[in-house]
């Protein structure tokens, strides 16, 4: 008869665990097809400058410059700010002498050069660099140490990034990393890229851009076991109440 019982209790768990099952577990689900990786070059992978980046801007000018233009300009021939400057949610960085100068858009290259045309206004032959320091790549689900990747380079590989997070753990699913892109013309785009078959992997599949997502979904039986987990907690804790309480009737009988 316990053996009856029990049988029923665990076919009844699976039942309710199997309504739940990955669907409720598992990010990033959807039901349309992927996007097809599109062909990667240097120049699509150039990281464009957007708002609420942190730019470094150095400047380095003429040795003959005048000290007029340089006690203005703050401390020139050195980093604007050691923290980085930020940009606002126009596009714009506030920068000493020049002004608002807008680079949302460009390519570090780029920004440099324009910033470079507007201090050659008030400067001999001025030089300016200019770096992303917020440049990064997330990575999320079932990876060892999930969290923010920063990069200093216009691009990672995936087994670069899957490495900072310390591997993949024994519940991933390693033929569908999930990639979420946010494309600047054509929105949020998400492809997938298969670890176990080699002949599936390309260059285009495997790069990543900064502010990239990887996701690494769990396995059935990881969201079998969550599930499981969730129905059975309330029994656990409704055992762990009364177990006193039968242990006092116990010992009274």
């Amino acid at each position: 008869m316990f053996k009856t019982k029990l049988l029923l209790s665990i076919g009844v768990l699976f039942l309710l665990v199997g309504c739940a099952g990955n669907e409720d577990y598992a990010l990033v689900q959807t039901k349309s097809t992927y996007a097809e990786t599109t062909r990667v070059t240097d120049r699509s992978i150039e990281y464009r400058i957007l708002p609420q980046d942190r730019l470094k801007v150095s400047l380095y000018k003429d040795p003959s410059q005048s000290s007029g233009a340089e006690s203005d300009s703050g401390e020139l021939g050195q980093d604007m700010n050691t923290d980085g400057i930020l940009v606002n949610t126009a596009g714009y960085v506030n920068l000493p002498l020049i002004g608002k100068v807008k680079v949302a858009g460009l390519s570090q290259s780029q920004a440099a050069d324009r910033i470079t045309a507007q201090y050659r206004k008030y400067l001999n032959t001025p030089t300016v660099y200019v770096e992303v320091l917020n440049k990064r790549i997330f990575v999320l689900g079932e990876v060892k140490t999930p969290g923010v990747v920063k990069i200093d380079r216009e691009k990672m590989t995936l087994f670069e990034a899957l490495a900072h997070a310390g591997d993949l753990t024994d519940a991933a699913v390693r033929t569908e990393i999930m990639i979420l892109s946010n494309h600047p013309t054509r929105g949020m785009q998400m492809r997938k890229v298969n670890l176990t078959n080699f002949d599936t992997m390309n260059y285009a599949s495997l790069m990543l851009r900064p502010n990239d997502i990887v996701y690494v979904r769990p396995d059935d039986w990881k969201a079998f076991k969550v599930a499981s987990d969730n129905y059975t907690a309330p029994f656990v804790t409704i055992a762990k109440i009364a177990a006193p309480f039968v242990t006092l009737k116990y010992l009274s009988d």
